[in-house]
């Protein structure tokens, strides 16, 4: 039978709790002053405090550090009616278990106890799911697919060949994109990554190829292309597949012959880059839809490296979840343990996200996890919390193109007025809309 120890000075609630816990099992003592509770804490090693904060002349955060003081696993539950930003902070940096605003349910308080005794059981009943011998780099797995990827790897990069990488959103394109880079003959020269998804068609050209002074509106002085920056090193061009049909003969021209002309200029000029593209779409599919070259999707492929989503590879979430949990503790200064229960739970899911969806869960447990133990409990409701934000819409492009459509629609279509209602310069709608194909 576990005993604890509750500090508070309402005599109708310390009755209330005391006779609630006891009907639970539980052996409790009580006090309704600091300077009883801080003489009971001196004399027993209490697993469990539950204090209310605003006492007398001392608070529970006084009990708090001397619980921590006289059994660092003890696990301090403090309550308060008038909590504020300041009392939660100490209180978390003090290393409270929980911190409960009353009026609270007394299921809610059983529900905190029994947690805090998991807790202190948990090393036992839980255990911690430490991975030995943590691989440097991001690129972590031992499934066969990634031990493919691996060997694939090895031997395209030494090599100036043309590198196609697929996958879903989050496998972690760049990183493969980076790692061929960083093991290749061209390692000491820039690694310049390019989202063409994001810039508009008619910048493509310009943030590529470079531009000259006045060739068009806005072009006040010469500017470099990303091509010609990057020159004796690597361009990783992601979302490929995003790239408008008529500026992809450019970009064929460009791989043909190695040679760019910035815009409003009459020569061209070499430049020695190697070419790493990378897609979340089905390009073979885009080809015979007749949305994408044919040559240019040969130039492309010569090497093809296909990431598989974490679904597939369910068997490296150890390894990477705790990769990221050190990184994490290492970033924000804690100890969080991740236990084996919390990764049965991740090893459960579907994952979405991938790999970038397991990095930022990760982040949040690292920060947010109970007394630092990330079990299957806190796994399930940063789960539950995570999937409670996402959206019907694909991405964000699909969020943002639906609110401007709604914006013109109510405006018809005055795109002055439409862009004073979205807090964007017009220029920016025009690009936006060019983008969507409104223009």
């Amino acid at each position: 039978m576990r005993r604890l120890l509750v500090v508070e000075d309402d005599s109708s609630v310390r009755t209330t709790l005391v006779t609630f816990l006891e009907v639970e099992g539980y052996q409790v003592d009580a006090v309704g002053t600091t300077g009883e509770a801080l003489r009971l804490l001196e004399a027993n090693h209490y697993p469990i405090v539950i204090s209310d904060i605003y006492l007398d002349e001392r608070s529970g955060l006084d009990i708090l550090r001397l619980a921590k003081q006289t059994n660092p696993d003890c696990a301090v539950i403090l309550m308060t009616g008038r909590g504020t930003i300041e009392t939660v902070m100490k209180a978390t940096e003090f290393g409270a278990f929980d911190y409960i605003a009353k009026p609270f349910d007394l299921d809610q308080m059983l529900d905190a106890v029994k947690r805090a005794e998991e807790a202190l059981s948990g090393t036992a009943q839980d255990k911690s799911a430490e991975v030995e011998d943590l691989p440097e780099s991001e690129m972590i797995g031992s499934s066969p697919a990634m031990v493919e990827i691996y060997k694939t790897l090895s031997r395209v990069a030494p090599t100036d060949a043309t590198v196609l990488i697929e996958g879903e959103t989050g496998t972690g394109k760049e990183l493969v994109a980076r790692l061929i880079h960083r093991n290749s003959k061209r390692a000491a020269a820039p690694f310049m990554p390019v989202d063409c998804g994001s810039i508009a068609p008619s910048l493509l050209e310009s943030e590529l190829f470079g531009a000259l002074k006045g060739s068009y509106t806005g072009a006040d002085r010469d500017r470099i292309g990303v091509f010609e920056a990057a020159n004796k090193g690597t361009v990783f061009l992601d979302e490929i597949g995003d790239v408008e049909h008529g500026f992809q003969l450019k970009l064929l021209r460009f791989l043909q012959e190695r040679q760019i002309r910035p815009v409003g200029s009459p020569r061209p000029k070499p430049i020695d880059v190697r070419i790493l593209a990378a897609t979340n779409r089905d390009l073979q599919k885009m080809v015979d839809e007749g949305k994408f070259r044919e040559d240019l999707w040969f130039r492309l492929n010569v090497v093809r490296i296909k990431v598989p989503p974490l679904r597939e590879r369910l068997g490296d979430i150890p390894l990477l979840a705790n990769f990221f949990l050190k990184r994490y503790n290492d970033k924000y200064g804690r100890q969080a343990r991740l236990t084996e229960s919390g990764v049965k739970i991740m090893e459960q899911y579907h994952w979405p996200g991938n790999v970038r969806q397991l990095q930022h869960l990760m982040e949040r447990l690292t920060i947010l996890a109970p007394y630092g133990r990330i079990d299957a409990e806190a796994v399930r409701e940063a789960i539950k919390s995570m999937e409670s934000r996402e959206h019907v819409p694909e991405s964000l492009a699909e969020t943002e193109a639906e609110q401007i459509r709604r914006v013109l629609n109510a405006t018809k279509g005055n795109k002055s007025q439409a862009a004073k209602i979205l807090g964007i310069e017009r220029k920016t709608l025009y690009r936006k809309l060019e983008k969507m194909g409104m223009l």
